[in-house]
């Protein structure tokens, strides 16, 4: 049972995967959280496809005493699954639960601490970021959230700004440019050469097939892994965790059964 004094429990979701990996590196990450904030339950939930499901989760953690719940999305965008799809979950778990208070930290988003892994996970595949003969392909998921998609494009142009390689965004699905697209725009800005950098979290079928599709149209392409559980993920989580948090405890702030911090 949860204390009567204990910090609300950070529930940590991901969209899940058919592709084992994936689930398997969203766990990893939530012990490096759990390690990193002692004195906090930490769990993990997906919206689909792995287990457990976010309501299952929910529910177990209302048995287990918890009055309280903050959930972090493990997500690298603000799109459909989060402004949509895990809002809806949550009210039907309150509506069951009425004792159960959840709130919704804002998604991992563009961090500072996200781009830093990101570019690390690049230069360990040799890439050189100031040869102006590289292209790097920036890719992520995609989504219908033009937003969202928005963001990695930002994020893209402040890559090129800082380094001398030419840097282009990509999307695995949902919307354009594709990786084709993206190689060819980097190869008519004089690239020769060429490294898909990686805004996707875990491993799955989606980063597959990126790797595949730059690896066909330029062979020799280096693929950079995803972020993975590095412990500066571990740390954006917990910021997340922390700021919704700040907001509940704020004079005025949130205060519905189901309450939504997102900004970015």
């Amino acid at each position: 049972m949860a204390e009567a004094d204990s910090p609300p429990a950070l529930l940590a979701v991901a969209h899940g995967s058919r592709d084992p990996r994936s689930a398997a590196t969203v766990r990893a990450l939530v012990t490096a959280v759990r390690l990193a904030a002692p004195g906090t339950e930490v769990r993990e939930a997906f919206l689909d496809l792995s287990s457990p499901k976010v309501g299952e989760r929910l529910a177990e953690l209302h048995a287990r005493g918890q009055r309280q719940v903050v959930v972090v999305p493990l997500l690298l965008g603000s799109a459909y699954h989060a402004r949509v799809d895990l809002p809806a979950l949550i009210a039907t778990v309150t509506r069951r639960l009425p004792l159960l208070r959840v709130s919704v930290a804002d998604v991992l988003s563009a961090d500072p601490l996200l781009e830093s892994v990101a570019l690390d996970r690049l230069t360990a595949t040799g890439a050189e970021l100031a040869d102006p003969e590289l292209g790097i392909v920036l890719a992520a998921v995609g989504s219908s959230h033009v937003s969202a998609n928005a963001a990695v494009s930002r994020l893209a142009r402040r890559w090129h700004r800082a380094h001398a390689c030419a840097v282009a965004p990509a999307f695995a699905s949902a919307t354009l440019p594709d990786v084709p697209s993206a190689l060819a725009r980097l190869r008519a800005r004089g690239a020769r050469h060429f490294a898909v950098a990686s805004w996707f979290l875990a491993p799955g079928l989606l980063p597959d097939r990126v790797n595949s599709l730059a690896s066909q149209v330029a062979p020799g392409t280096a693929l950079a892994a995803p972020l993975g559980a590095d412990p500066r993920v571990a740390r954006v989580v917990l910021d997340r965790y922390r700021a919704a948090l700040a907001a509940l405890r704020q004079p005025g702030g949130l205060s519905n059964e189901s309450d939504v911090c997102m900004s970015r």
